[in-house]
């Protein structure tokens, strides 16, 4: 008993806290659209209504929890794995692409290190080149590199 109340009930509160907090800030963040709605309709509905409308609009600017569940559930567990819009082919996706990129990395790594190894002349090289890369902190570089590479001209809207 005293393993939980050390360990699991403190991350159990704070969980508890941020989805009450969740909820609570879900008819601030959708009420505006509510109103809106009203508005264009020509209705007063009671703010009980309104905030009521909030927790089950179809595109809301945050939705609940529970409507996050739900689409989760939807998009994994009711639809074929085959499916484009299933969470499932699109996590395949992107795994085999991580892959990929760390078995290419990998095979790149370990010629560069055996050429290193075995020519002088790539050692005095490329040594250099690699010690200035590690210098480079990783979010320095990635904001450049995530951007497309334009090949049309240089004053296209990419860069």
């Amino acid at each position: 008993m005293g393993a939980f109340r050390h360990s699991v009930l403190p991350v159990l509160t704070v969980v508890a806290a941020i989805m009450a907090f969740w909820y609570a800030m879900v008819p601030v963040m959708n009420l505006p659209w509510e109103r809106d709605q009203a508005e264009r309709a020509g209705t007063t509905p009671a703010l009980s209504e309104m905030i009521a409308k909030t927790y089950a609009q179809e595109r809301p600017v945050l939705p609940a929890p529970h409507q996050i569940v739900t689409e989760l559930a939807a998009s994994t567990l009711g639809m074929k794995v085959t499916s484009k819009r299933s969470l499932i082919y699109h996590g395949w996706v992107t795994l085999s692409a991580t892959l990929l990129g760390f078995v290419i990395g990998t095979v790149l790594g370990i010629l560069i290190a055996v050429g290193i190894v075995h020519s002088r002349a790539l050692d005095k090289s490329l040594m250099p080149w690699i010690i200035a890369s590690q210098t480079i902190p990783i979010l320095a570089i990635a904001p450049r590199s995530s951007r497309p590479i334009c090949l049309s001209s240089p004053s296209s809207s990419a860069w």
